[in-house]
């Protein structure tokens, strides 16, 4: 496939054309792109702390624990491996946050002049949203990190990597980057990562076992609290360019963070497509209903070194199911530790 990339700085169009953003899968050719292998940094990742969270390997680089199988991937993005373009956009989040439902309206949003949300055959009517945004992690992970030049700007993307993992040139203070990161009560997300994992090869794995990766700071892409205060200062000191949104908001009220989106990354919905109801639309395509009754979403696998099925993106997505599964006191244990390392940010969960 020929590289659609390029650099468009507030719009969707070149040479009167909509561009991008094009679901990832349909922008990329994977077998044509020429696979770098990532051995370079092999003698950093060997010298990386090591330890077994969740039944998964992982390294701690620069103070954060990732997975062992994308270390070298994710040492090669950190020190530059990315060429940011104006007018990218980045969705950042710890696994579980409600990923996939901030892919999907995103997407929906940036891409709804060339795939009005009510079309029969919108991209999330028959892609799974993880195969319209595409990860950062996984190309870098595989050598294959050149797919992310293949796709139109504006480019959409998404990360589970902390702020500081993330290349430079992509948050410094000149960077032209959008990032919108979503975070969830941590007693939830918890819930949620344990449902995930079982189903997805690790049946026997238990409760308590992700209940005390999360409080002592080991689990994958943790500390959880050094991860989301990353993004919140960043929120603080600079709103136009980093969007901090909070799972349970949304949950409320998805209509506004949807006009939220838009505004954000400088798309905002216009007289005529609010009157059309185009926000009601992208909410009701981009429901947990709508998503999880698509065909792409009831079968098929996500994942490169780790597979994941696409149906265990979609369980009950509501907030306070951990009352179901986890006793109050391990609540309360739980949400005292995310208070204390959280003090003093202004940010409470």
């Amino acid at each position: 496939m020929a590289n659609i990339g390029g650099e468009l700085a507030d719009g969707v169009e070149r040479d009167g054309q909509l561009v991008g953003p094009i679901a990832f899968k349909d922008a990329v050719d994977v077998e044509a792109t020429p696979v770098r292998p990532p051995t370079e940094h092999s003698a950093v990742v060997s010298a990386l702390p090591a330890r077994l969270s969740n039944g998964q390997q992982l390294r701690c680089y620069q103070g954060f624990w990732v997975f062992e199988s994308w270390a070298q991937g994710v040492v090669a993005m950190h020190r530059g491996g990315l060429v940011p373009r104006a007018g990218d956009v980045l969705l950042a989040s710890l696994p579980k946050s409600g990923t996939t439902w901030l892919k999907a309206l995103a997407f929906a949003t940036m891409a709804r002049r060339a795939c009005p949300p009510a079309s029969a055959d919108h991209p999330l009517r028959r892609l799974n949203p993880h195969d319209c945004v595409p990860l950062l992690e996984r190309p870098f992970a595989t050598g294959r990190d050149a797919l992310l030049d293949e796709l139109p700007s504006p480019r959409l993307m998404c990360t589970h990597m902390p702020l500081s993992l993330l290349p430079a040139t992509m948050v410094d203070g000149n960077s032209n980057t959008k990032i919108i990161y979503i975070c969830r009560d941590q007693k939830d997300r918890l819930i949620s990562l344990w449902h995930f994992l079982k189903r997805n090869g690790l049946e026997d794995l238990s409760l308590q076992e992700v209940y005390e990766s999360i409080c002592d700071g080991t689990c994958f892409a943790g500390p959880v609290w050094d991860h989301m205060l990353g993004y919140w200062r960043v929120s603080k000191t600079d709103p136009s360019r980093l969007l901090f949104l909070k799972y349970e908001e949304i949950l409320q009220d998805p209509a506004n963070t949807v006009r939220k989106l838009a505004q954000f990354v400088r798309q905002p919905f216009s007289d005529t497509e609010e009157e059309a109801s185009i926000v009601a639309e992208i909410v009701k395509l981009c429901s947990l209903e709508n998503l999880r009754s698509q065909t792409a979403n009831r079968a098929g696998i996500q994942g490169m070194f780790i597979k994941f099925s696409h149906d265990s993106y979609f369980r009950k997505g509501v907030a306070g199911d951990w009352r179901n599964h986890m006793t109050r006191e391990m609540g309360e244990r739980l949400d005292s530790i995310i208070r204390g390392k959280l003090c003093g940010s202004g940010l409470t969960i």
